[in-house]
């Protein structure tokens, strides 16, 4: 997934994003409110972490404006408030969870696969394409039963590719899934990465869509 964490403290946003990334995820780092609305203006992302009291605002003002303009990414507050009526206010404000700081990074990667499963509708199933098997929860993929290795970024490629069956990506969502692994992104960078997959799995795994993208192959 592509996250984007908003968080003004330096050393924990650095943390977060670290292990996040560990996990397989894009991270984008905003610390203040001008660069969260900057980063939700560019960019597409799969969830937001927000925190609550930033250098230039309060968090469930930009949460109000997300949804008010329309925006349907879920947001995870992570905050150190925790008076009851602020999780109420957060909670009416469009926020899909509420995460108390300081919190255990599992328990906040866990909450965000939760959320992103009830957002795409993502059943707990393995996800299967004739020989190829994709298990979400561990980010374990087979080919034939026998478990195929990916990079962290084979897998940003795969995971978005097969959450929705006969159903075409677009180059700029897959580039957008591998975007905040790197700076910059090289104009080859997307058929690197499919033809390293196609190699692991098969040429028929991932089919190119000429003029609109890739999907996962229907054998």
């Amino acid at each position: 997934m592509r996250l984007l964490l908003i968080e003004d403290e330096a050393d924990l946003a650095s943390a977060v994003g670290a292990h996040l990334r560990a996990q397989g995820h894009a991270v984008d780092l905003a610390p203040d409110l001008e660069m969260a609305r900057i980063s939700t203006r560019m960019a597409e992302f799969d969830l937001i972490l927000l925190d609550l009291g930033l250098p230039d605002g309060n968090g469930l003002d930009f949460l109000r404006e997300l949804r008010q303009s329309g925006h349907r990414t879920p947001v995870l507050i992570t905050t150190a408030r925790d008076q009851i009526m602020e999780r109420i206010a957060g909670l009416e404000a469009g926020a899909d969870d509420y995460l108390l700081k300081p919190y255990d990074l599992g328990e906040l990667v866990a909450r965000v696969t939760a959320i992103h499963r009830r957002a795409e509708g993502l059943a707990e199933t393995d996800r299967r394409f004739g020989a190829l098997r994709i298990v979400p929860q561990t980010r374990a993929v087979y080919l034939e039963d026998a478990q195929v290795h990916l990079t962290r970024k084979e897998w940003a490629v795969l995971e978005r590719l097969s959450r929705r069956a006969d159903v075409t990506v677009s180059r700029e969502q897959l580039e957008g899934a591998l975007y905040a692994f790197d700076d910059e992104i090289a104009s080859n960078a997307l058929e690197a990465h499919i033809s390293r997959l196609r190699a692991k799995l098969g040429r028929a795994a991932i089919e190119t869509e000429r003029g609109f993208g890739y999907r996962m192959g229907r054998a």
